[in-house]
């Protein structure tokens, strides 16, 4: 589907522009275009609002978010190679700012909490004059930034968000995620898992007390005892606990033969450095090999647990080793700008921005409730893993899975993941519905 045919049905209005003599030029105009809204942009550029995790427990994915935001900031400007701008199909983008004006970015640390994002949120938007909050790392921080968002009156588009709950029960019709969700996280890993380890296994949770943490248990407890695993215990652990011994040390007589650690970023880097230390990944429990699984990994917590991913399972949104155009692109002049593959979080706020950008191309507009328009039900593709939907009905965006592996034997220190199976769309689909929540209507803020 094109840009353009996704406008048109929208389309409240066309009319033609006098150009020279008798000449008209088409124009595309809705009731979103022509409306008033916050921090319309006045002059000769735009502002975006940069909210990553620059301190906290996320850091290491925030620092790779702001790499890959000023990176597209770059691109949207005609700087660099293009990145994907030379492979996203459609696109409406010239790589000469956006509807004219250049794109300029003012930045905020999320601190990796809920209070602290929504004030660095806040003052962008107020003092700033944001037009477009992006980033963040933790899904309790993705919720309440979309909440403000939505009554400020300026689009979010998440970042590194994987909670059910940002596009179920707390969606909004101001929010948009490209990045995946536990739902999918584990359809596309249980069946992997029941090939690997079987369909006779009790689980041992581990979880972040958050929103994340609470959805992704669920979720792969779902998965997996559908299959005919047992779960055993689900104990939830604090947000950067650092110590996870305490948690650890009450599997060991549990009788579970696997250990589920639902932690991200440097939790999950401390809880399996030290299960692994526990001699967990030796034992056999119930005449089976122990397994530990990640179900959420990217290739900075990979490389920060170093040997001890090796041979561990779990999924990831992206990662830097695919073969398609934009992928190849992205990693290209990733590298060029920072001498390093960029990680799943730097991948999704790239995209989100490029994506934003487009948006308000298409649209003509700058207007929230525009480019929402233009987002909402837009099929696109070159941005890696294969044709991507943004749904309209939730705002979530639906495309390939990875499953991936700790490698046995890698090349290099960020060579530490290997991709054993790219799970079709078709399989990590699932109904709006059972999420509950509404979006409810676009605000612009005026």
């Amino acid at each position: 589907m094109s840009g353009l045919k996704n406008i048109n049905r929208r389309t409240l209005l066309k009319s033609s522009v006098a150009v020279g003599a008798g000449l008209a030029l088409p124009t595309i105009f809705t009731s979103a275009s022509r409306a008033a809204y916050l921090n319309e942009p006045t002059g000769g550029t735009v502002t975006l609002g940069f909210n990553v995790p620059q301190t906290g427990a996320y850091a290491d994915e925030g620092a790779d978010e702001l790499r890959a935001y000023q990176l597209a900031v770059k691109h949207l400007n005609g700087e660099g190679d293009g990145g994907m701008l030379t492979t996203m199909k459609p696109l409406s983008l010239k790589g000469n700012g956006v509807l004219g004006k250049k794109v300029a970015f003012v930045t905020g640390d999320t601190q990796t909490k809920s209070d602290a994002a929504r004030a660095s949120a806040k003052r962008m938007i107020e003092k700033d004059g944001a037009i477009m909050i992006t980033g963040g790392s933790s899904s309790g921080v993705a919720i309440a930034v979309q909440s403000l968002c939505q009554e400020a009156g300026v689009i979010f588009m998440a970042g590194l968000t994987h909670s059910n709950d940002t596009t179920g029960k707390d969606k909004r019709a101001n929010g948009f995620r490209h990045f995946f969700n536990a739902y999918m996280s584990g359809a596309a890993l249980a069946p992997v898992l029941e090939k690997a380890y079987g369909a006779d296994r009790k689980a041992y949770h581990l979880t972040a007390d958050y929103t994340w943490g609470w959805t992704q248990e669920e979720s792969i407890k779902n998965s997996t005892e559908n299959l005919g695993w047992t779960t055993v215990e689900a104990v939830r652990t604090p947000l950067g606990a650092g110590d996870f011994s305490q948690y650890i040390t009450p599997v060991l007589n549990s009788g579970a033969d696997v250990l589920i650690l639902n932690h991200y970023g440097r939790d999950m880097v401390n809880s399996l450095t030290q299960a692994v230390q526990f001699g967990l990944r030796d034992k056999q429990v119930n005449g089976k090999d122990f397994a530990i699984v990640v179900p959420l990994y990217s290739r900075l917590m990979a490389q920060g647990a170093g040997e001890n991913v090796k041979g561990i399972f779990g999924t990831t949104n992206w990662h830097w080793s695919l073969q398609d155009e934009g992928s190849k692109a992205f990693v290209k002049s990733f590298g060029q700008e920072y001498g390093f593959p960029p990680s799943q979080a730097a991948h999704t706020c790239y995209v989100q921005t490029l994506l934003y950008a487009d948006a308000a191309e298409r649209a003509g507009t700058f207007n929230p409730c525009g480019i929402g328009e233009a987002l909402a039900g837009f099929e696109f593709d070159g941005t890696g893993n294969g044709p991507t939907l943004y749904r309209a009905a939730d705002h979530q965006c639906f495309k390939k899975v990875l499953v991936v592996k700790g490698k046995e034997n890698p090349t290099s220190q960020f060579d530490l993941l290997e991709v054993v199976e790219e799970v079709p769309t078709e399989q990590v689909t699932y109904d709006p519905a059972i999420f509950g929540g509404e979006l409810g209507a676009c605000n612009a803020g005026a």
